[in-house]
């Protein structure tokens, strides 16, 4: 009787080396083909916009304009023609405590970016005491997704700008009951084009709505971020 062929695989024997490479090829983890791609900038932006909104229950700070890009941050209760109307240290500090956990960092004294929205906040720079507050994003090179960080006056201003009297007028009395401007110096800087002629036929109504909302609460008590 003849040995059994020494060449034929037996259960526990070592497998061969093509059984090894088939193994071993199989065992390849396949990745899914986006795992690496870098999220969609628009995707990202939408779901910022949505905690973005969220300010509005926030006393100090809020989107005052989305089709603008404006964001309004409070700055006082009561005004006087001489008061310089800039975002102060205190109220850009909040601003950056409120954008930094959605994701924006600072690059700049003047703008905030989420570089996977692919968005910006500017702060345009303050230039001169006599500086109107209708020009402060005038020299702003904002792009469409991006936002300018105002006080409330130059929010205010922004309307009167961009909107017809009655839907500035609309947007001015939604802002001053969260957000009080200085009326005294946007008064001073309206110009004789028709828009700026027909809102100061306005201002005392808007004067006379102020004067209520700062008198109430929960206005009445809120205090300035400095």
């Amino acid at each position: 009787m003849h040995d059994i062929d020494k060449t034929r695989e037996k259960p526990g024997d070592k497998i061969s080396l093509f059984q090894r490479f088939l193994r071993l090829f199989q065992s390849v983890e396949v990745k899914p083909r986006d795992i690496d791609l870098v999220a969609d900038p628009d995707a990202v932006r939408t779901q910022v916009l949505v905690q973005m909104r969220r300010f509005s229950s926030e006393p100090y700070f809020q989107i005052a304009d989305e089709t603008l890009g404006l964001l309004s941050v409070f700055d006082d209760l009561k005004y006087d023609r001489a008061d310089v109307d800039m975002i102060s240290p205190a109220m850009r500090k909040h601003v950056v405590g409120k954008l930094g956990p959605l994701g924006f960092r600072q690059i700049s004294g003047t703008v905030l970016e989420h570089a996977e929205a692919d968005m910006r906040v500017h702060i345009p720079k303050f230039h001169a005491l006599g500086a109107s507050p209708f020009d402060i994003a005038r020299y702003t090179a904002k792009r469409p997704q991006d936002y300018c960080l105002l006080t409330p006056t130059q929010v205010a201003c922004q309307y009167v700008d961009h909107y017809d009297l009655d839907e500035a007028l609309q947007r001015i009395e939604a802002l001053i009951a969260k957000h009080p401007i200085n009326l005294l110096k946007l008064a001073d800087y309206l110009e004789g084009k028709p828009k700026h002629r027909a809102f100061r036929e306005v201002l005392g109504h808007i004067k006379l709505k102020q004067r209520i909302a700062v008198e109430a609460e929960p206005l009445c008590r809120r205090r300035s971020l400095g």
